[in-house]
């Protein structure tokens, strides 16, 4: 059973930073990322959180070896207040994928936040494409559409999707 729960205090924040990793782990052959020269990878975008227009989730699950609550996956929000809230990142534990986790933690974090959404993902990344698919499918039925816009200030990359509700 997984619990869902908004990141709270330092500690979960810390949690949310080492997951972190992972994802941009688990991104670096679609986006060409290195690591920094500390060893870890670009973490901008995450130091931006917590804000008054931003938020995170955390998934947590019972460790098969354990049973304590293991940190599964997250979800950050933008554009709290805004006319459109943004998934700026999300991710999942690759050994707790493909079980219907991914899915469950997307449409509670849409569900959470009414009104329009948007959900970028890179152009390369054949995974995440069908994902959110799915997902706007379930969330919005056929009230939603697929753009590709040129990423901002890159244009020796591919342009991104965004799947936004309507």
């Amino acid at each position: 059973m997984v619990e869902i729960r908004p990141v709270s205090g330092e500690a979960e924040w810390e949690t949310v930073a080492w997951l972190w990793q992972d994802f941009r782990h688990d991104l670096a052959p679609i986006v060409n990322g290195f690591p920094l020269a500390d060893g870890r990878y670009r973490h901008e975008w995450l130091d931006e959180y917590p804000a008054d227009d931003r938020c995170g989730y955390l998934a947590w699950a019972p460790h098969p070896n354990t049973g304590e609550p293991a940190p599964v996956g997250f979800a950050l929000v933008r554009g709290l207040g805004f006319v459109e809230r943004v998934m700026q990142a999300f991710f999942v534990v690759p050994a707790a994928r493909r079980g219907g986790l991914g899915q469950t933690l997307a449409l509670d974090v849409i569900a959470r936040h009414a009104g329009p959404w948007a959900v970028p993902f890179q152009n390369d990344n054949v995974r995440a494409m069908a994902f959110w698919r799915r997902v706007a499918e379930r969330a919005w039925g056929e009230q939603w559409v697929e753009t590709v816009e040129p990423v901002a200030g890159r244009a020796d990359v591919s342009p991104d999707h965004w799947i936004r509700s309507l």
